[in-house]
């Protein structure tokens, strides 16, 4: 009976012990440009956070390049609507 409550005892110590070991804290370090002065924090960033902010830098460029290209479209369709009118009202 003892060694039965050793041994369950000893189980639910490892399992603590590994979900401990699994569950990592996160640095909080935020840095929205890099340049010259910044180059050591970027450097002391982890490969994984480095990987992230570079991965969030692209998805933030496409966004802002797809509402360019958007803008640029409906300029372009107003444009040649105004053209096609003037070209029908000249006839």
């Amino acid at each position: 009976m003892i060694i039965c409550f050793f041994i369950l005892i000893f189980f639910n110590l490892r399992n603590f012990l590994k979900l401990n070991r699994k569950q990592k804290v996160f640095k909080s370090k935020k840095i929205t440009t890099f340049n010259r002065k910044n180059l050591s924090n970027w450097m002391n960033l982890t490969k994984k956070e480095r990987y992230n902010l570079s991965k969030q830098d692209s998805i933030n460029y496409m966004d802002r390049r797809k509402l360019l290209l958007d803008e640029i479209r409906k300029e372009y369709k107003k444009i040649s609507r105004e053209n096609s009118e003037g070209n029908i009202e000249k006839k």
